[in-house]
């Protein structure tokens, strides 16, 4: 199956493909006599895998090992279940610096009266000015 064909069955961009091949993420592709690359249903399994992982936030290293344990028939669960959880405390500690980011922009909008006027206490607080600080919002 060529590029285009296996980006349509996986999901997964050609460019992407080649990213993925050019990083060790997949195998390089076998090629047809016109040098076209030429998925085999085991490389259409593997960009499957790498799309759901990447959809979960897993990073290239993450999925690497990922797909080792994945291919490892004998591998304990452990160790699979040991990097799901640190990933989904990694996101939980993302989401709460987040959460905080948006909420001091919330409390900043809040401060600024949106006028004619060029005093901004948002723009004050991006700078670092004291404005901000005597305006009572956090920074």
């Amino acid at each position: 199956m060529n590029i285009g064909k296996a980006s349509l069955a996986t999901g997964v961009s050609a460019k992407m493909i080649r990213y993925y091949e050019s990083v060790g993420l997949i195998r390089p592709s076998e090629r047809t006599e016109s040098n076209y690359r030429d998925f085999s249903e085991r490389d259409l399994n593997d960009l499957r895998f790498i799309r759901r992982a990447r959809s979960l936030g897993f990073s290239v290293e993450e999925i690497s090992h990922l797909l080792s344990l994945w291919r490892d028939h004998n591998r304990p669960s452990r160790e699979v279940k040991a990097m799901a959880e640190k990933h989904v405390a990694d996101l939980d500690a993302r989401i709460k610096e987040m959460q905080a980011m948006a909420d001091a922009l919330r409390d900043l909008s809040h401060c600024c009266a949106g006028d004619d006027r060029p005093d901004c206490p948002i723009l004050s607080d991006l700078a670092g000015s004291p404005a901000a600080v005597s305006q009572g919002v956090p920074q």
